[in-house]
């Protein structure tokens, strides 16, 4: 019998955690998406189930514009954010502090103080739209049609744009103040320099927090369930709250259980693809 490799024996204990955390609730989320609530075992019936719901269309389409308005808008804010604060004026260090103030904020109240913000008859922000006369009365930012979705992906933006910042300034450190001299001496403008120099440098720094974001996206669920829990008329229903809706409030494991298996092969083949055409540019560009 051979010796046991002393880097597996340390490496143990973690690989045994993470069994446990990962590994097994993974393999019972499967048992129970081909099982039903006695355990016996009934094949794709769960998954039909879930994908004949009238719901779950409707779901998946609200988490791909929640996705996609939230990570692009993240994003170029973010790093127009983080070129401005890479710049020398006064007082920057302390604009860079308070960029950093939602991205701290605990996420529920967060949610909850912008909940009140949105209020139709209450919050400031129709307030300061009516006084002026920018509008002549009160928006149901929370109940409109039109409005209900944009204002959560705004909120989801206003949270998270801060640790794009953060990231994209730590990459406009690491560019050589060369490029800049060259350029200039070239006659190269401020935009020149932002578009030729500042973004193709700081690609990977993009690339990464961006998938980041879609993963962090698809599965945030705390300011859309805390502010309008998928309503109303479940013109917020995103995926993940539906999963959470069957299993916790309607009590349907089983079904739940299946639709984050489902969940997760499209999250993972989104992730994939991502990673793919970044991977495919990147070899381009070189």
């Amino acid at each position: 019998m051979g010796r046991i490799s002393p880097g597996l024996l340390f490496a143990l204990p973690a690989l045994i955690v993470l069994s446990m955390l990962i590994a097994y609730p993974v393999m019972y989320t499967g048992l129970l998406s081909v099982s039903d609530p006695q355990g016996n075992f009934v094949g794709i019936e769960n998954f039909q189930r879930v994908l004949g719901a009238r719901t779950t269309p409707l779901a998946f389409t609200n988490t791909l514009w929640w996705v996609g308005g939230s990570v692009v808008l993240q994003v170029v804010l973010g790093t127009a954010t983080a070129i401005l604060l890479n710049e020398k004026f006064f007082g920057r260090g302390l604009l860079r502090s308070i960029a950093v103030i939602p991205w701290v904020v605990p996420g529920i109240v967060a949610a909850l103080t912008w909940a009140w913000m949105f209020h139709t008859e209450f919050g400031i922000i129709n307030y300061m739209l009516t006084a002026p006369g920018i509008i002549e009365e009160p928006v149901g930012w929370l109940t409109n049609p039109g409005t209900v979705m944009p204002a959560m992906i705004a909120i989801n933006v206003w949270k998270l744009f801060p640790f794009v910042s953060i990231m994209v300034l730590a990459g406009l450190q690491s560019i050589p103040k060369d490029l800049y001299e060259a350029a200039r001496v070239d006659g190269a403008t401020f935009l020149d320099e932002t578009w030729h120099i500042t973004l193709p440098q700081v690609r990977p720094v993009i690339v990464a927090v961006t998938l980041l974001l879609v993963i962090w996206a698809l599965n945030h669920i705390t300011t859309i369930y805390a502010i309008t829990k998928g309503g109303p008329a479940n013109l917020t229903l995103i995926t993940p709250i539906q999963i959470f809706r069957l299993a916790f409030e309607s009590v349907q494991f089983n079904q739940a259980a299946a639709l984050s298996v489902l969940f997760f092969i499209a999250v993972m083949a989104i992730v994939l693809t991502y990673i793919k055409l970044s991977s495919a540019k990147e070899e381009t560009a070189r």
